[in-house]
């Protein structure tokens, strides 16, 4: 998410866009260079119900339910039994913590992203105000993931006005054995630290590992989000302006590395620390400013999980599913 924004991502196991479906398948938020054209870029897959998010993090739940959580509200959550149709179903907090007040005056919490991992569920989550790095990223946990049933475990990490990066839009991924967070929104860009497979916070003295910038200000690449695949490691991230309704132009970008920490490179070899990375999704249609995304990976089966502004109703933020396979090079492409 832009630094602060009013809504967001980041996202570990969803999906079955009914089995059918799935079968077939900062600074100042200035405006950057257009994305490129959309042309060509397929549609989301059809969703029902209340499917207006932002920064959507989906699982599919032991049960079989799928859930996405999504910024604002304490964490909305909507849920689903055939992943095409969803409803509202309260929120991942229903007290707020006390400690949110010191990063947003809101109390809003941003950007969650939610994993399954040690016998339980794991929410990261950023709270900010907008255009500020004065930011922290939580840590929830649940025991059945549900919403209404997460225990807060306080803050992890967090950036002040004199870090060059922001604390913001949090991804988990396992590789080399270890666990690790990326993190970051404008500034410097997008950036890494190990965490404790413990205890899932930061180890003592962790370095913080940069992944991502744009080469020119105001530096516009956030939520990053980090799939391992065969012998690499594929990095999403969003690019250019978001929660500016049908004046977004966030669209989704990858790079990928054969190590968590880099370096990524798009397929031509360009450093994502100097603006590389292949479009994935742009806009195109009614679907204005892709992003905020993540991928579920739900029974062998790959799901690019994201918003986009709806055009054709005034801008609101709407879930997007679009189903993401690999091409024999091993580059991700969206199934048509």
């Amino acid at each position: 998410m832009p630094v602060g924004r009013p809504a967001r991502r980041r996202t570990a196991t969803l999906l079955a866009a009914g089995a059918t479906v799935l079968a077939c398948l900062a600074p100042t938020a200035v405006a950057a260079p257009a994305p490129p054209p959309g042309a060509g870029h397929p549609d989301p897959l059809p969703v029902t119900g209340d499917t207006v998010v932002h920064d959507p993090s989906a699982i599919r739940l032991k049960d079989g339910t799928y859930v996405v959580y999504s910024t604002h509200g304490g964490l909305e959550a909507r849920t689903s039994r055939d992943g095409r149709h969803w409803q509202r179903s309260g929120s991942a907090f229903t007290a707020l913590p006390s400690w949110w007040r010191a990063y947003s005056s809101e109390s809003d919490p941003w950007a969650p992203e939610i994993v399954h991992r040690q016998g339980r569920y794991w929410l990261y989550y950023a709270v900010s105000s907008f255009g500020s790095n004065h930011s922290a990223i939580g840590l929830a946990t649940s025991p059945t993931g549900l919403p209404g049933t997460w225990t807060d475990q306080g803050k992890i990490f967090e950036t002040g006005p004199a870090d060059p990066y922001n604390a913001i839009d949090p991804g988990i991924v396992e590789g080399d054995g270890r666990l690790w967070m990326s993190f970051g929104s404008y500034w410097t860009g997008i950036r890494m630290v190990e965490l404790d497979g413990r205890t899932g916070r930061p180890v003592a003295g962790a370095t913080v590992h940069h992944l991502a910038t744009r080469p020119d200000a105001p530096y516009a690449v956030e939520a990053p989000y980090i799939v391992r695949r065969g012998g690499h490691y594929y990095l999403f991230v969003s690019y250019d302006r978001c929660c500016a309704g049908t004046d977004s132009t966030y669209n989704i970008r990858v790079g990928r590395s054969t190590s968590p920490t880099g370096p990524y490179t798009g397929s031509d070899g360009t450093p994502m620390t100097r603006g590389g990375g292949d479009v994935l999704l742009a806009g195109h249609g009614k679907y204005i400013g892709p992003g905020g995304q993540s991928v579920l990976r739900d029974r062998g089966r790959d799901i690019l999980v994201h918003h986009y502004y709806d055009g054709e109703d005034g801008g609101t933020p709407k879930l997007g599913l679009a189903p993401l396979s690999w091409r024999p090079d091993g580059w991700p492409t969206l199934a048509r």
